[in-house]
C-alpha cells in the first residue's frame, strides 16, 4: 500500500502531506495530470468526478464536479501556476460551496531507489480555514485518495504503462492506437504538432506533401490543412481543438473538408460512405529521460481495411516526423 503522512503544524496555516509510491515519478505525474485518469482517483470512491476543464500549464484553469449517490453536486476550481513535468505542480483550489476561501497547493515529486516521494503543501489563507478542512475529515479523505492512486499505479504498470517499446499498435475495430518514441524532448515534438510550418514538414504518407496548414491553437479553435498526393490532387481536413495541455496533450475532432473548411463526406474524395462525418484524434506526449513517448489514438474509424490503411498512413507520417526532429 502507499504510505501517507499528514502534518498540520500548530499555529500555522498549512497542511503537509507526504506520500510514497512504488512507481517512477513520470508515471505518478502522468496520473495526477491526465484528465482522463482524474475520475479514477480524485476524492472518495462514493463520489463520481467529472472533469469539465483541465489546462495543465501556467495560467491554465481547472474545474472538477463531484456528485454523491443522492445527486448532490460539489464543484471545485482553480488555476495552475507552475507545471514542470515530472517534478513540480503548483495550483490553487477553491470549493464553490464556500467561495472566497482559496488554498495554494504545491506538489513536489522526487524519485529515490525506484520510489516516488510526493510532498504536498496546502497553504490556506488562515489557520481557521486550515483547521476547518481538518475537521471536515480531510485526513481520511486524503488517505483514501492516496490508496486510489496506488491502485491505479499498480493497474497501469500491470498493463505495461511504462514499457519503452519503439512502436506498438492496437486496434479494436473502430479505433487505432499507435505509440512511438522519438529522440527529442516533448517541447520539440509539441512544436511539430502545433506550429504550422513544422506541421507541414511531416504530416501525410511518404508520397504526400502538406502544402497548407492553418492552426488556431486554442480550445474551440479550428484547424485546416491539405495533403497533396502524387497525382497533384489535394485532400483537405479540418477539426476543432477540444483539449490543449502544453506540451503533453492534444485532443481534436477530425473531418474531411473542402478547401474552404466546410465539412464534407469521405465520398467527396471517392472514399467509402462508411466514414463518419466526424472522428477524434488524441495525442499524448510523455517525457522518458529526454526522449518523448508519443501515443496517438484515432477514434471513430470504420471497420475493416480502413484501420490498416490509416495505421500505415500515420506510421509513414511519423517516420517523416522522426526525420524532421533530426
Amino acid at each position: 500500500m502507499a504510505q501517507t503522512d499528514i502534518k498540520a503544524p500548530a499555529g500555522r496555516q498549512e497542511i503537509i502531506v507526504t506520500r510514497t509510491y512504488k512507481a517512477p515519478r513520470e508515471l505518478v505525474y502522468k496520473i495526477v495530470t491526465d484528465p482522463k485518469l482524474i475520475p479514477q482517483w480524485w476524492g472518495p470512491k462514493i463520489l463520481t468526478t467529472t472533469v469539465e476543464k483541465m489546462e495543465v500549464r501556467p495560467g491554465g484553469q481547472w474545474r472538477f464536479v463531484q456528485r454523491d449517490p443522492q445527486g448532490n453536486i460539489f464543484a471545485f476550481h482553480g488555476v495552475y501556476h507552475e507545471a514542470k513535468s515530472p517534478e513540480l505542480l503548483v495550483s490553487t483550489m477553491e470549493w464553490e460551496g464556500m467561495p472566497g476561501h482559496v488554498l495554494l497547493d504545491i506538489e513536489r515529486f522526487d524519485e529515490h531507489d525506484g520510489l516516488t516521494i510526493c510532498t504536498s503543501r496546502s497553504i490556506f489563507e488562515t489557520v481557521k480555514d486550515r483547521d476547518g478542512m481538518l475537521q471536515q475529515g480531510m485526513e481520511s479523505g486524503t488517505k483514501e485518495t492516496t490508496d486510489r492512486i496506488n491502485e491505479l499505479l499498480t493497474k497501469t504498470e500491470m498493463q505495461g504503462g511504462m514499457k519503452e517499446t519503439m512502436t506498438h499498435h492496437e486496434g479494436d475495430g473502430r479505433s487505432l492506437k499507435i505509440t512511438r518514441v522519438f529522440d527529442a524532448p516533448c517541447e520539440k515534438v509539441w512544436q511539430h504538432w502545433t506550429d504550422p510550418n513544422e506541421y507541414m514538414c511531416w504530416v501525410g504518407p511518404k508520397d504526400y506533401s502538406t502544402p497548407y496548414a492553418k492552426l488556431d491553437l486554442r480550445v474551440g479553435g479550428k484547424y485546416l490543412s491539405s495533403m497533396r498526393g502524387p497525382d497533384g490532387k489535394d485532400i483537405w481536413s479540418t477539426g476543432i481543438y477540444k483539449e490543449i495541455i502544453e506540451p503533453n496533450r492534444l485532443v481534436m475532432t477530425d473531418s474531411f473538408a473542402d478547401e474552404h473548411g466546410n465539412i464534407v463526406p469521405a465520398s467527396y474524395y471517392g472514399m467509402g460512405s462508411d466514414f463518419p462525418m466526424e472522428m477524434e484524434v488524441e495525442v499524448t506526449l510523455e517525457d522518458i529521460g529526454g526522449k518523448t513517448r508519443m501515443t496517438l489514438e484515432h477514434c471513430g474509424l470504420p471497420e475493416g481495411e480502413v484501420i490498416e490503411q490509416t495505421k500505415q498512413g500515420w506510421n509513414e507520417s511519423f517516420d517523416k516526423l522522426a526525420e524532421c526532429l533530426g
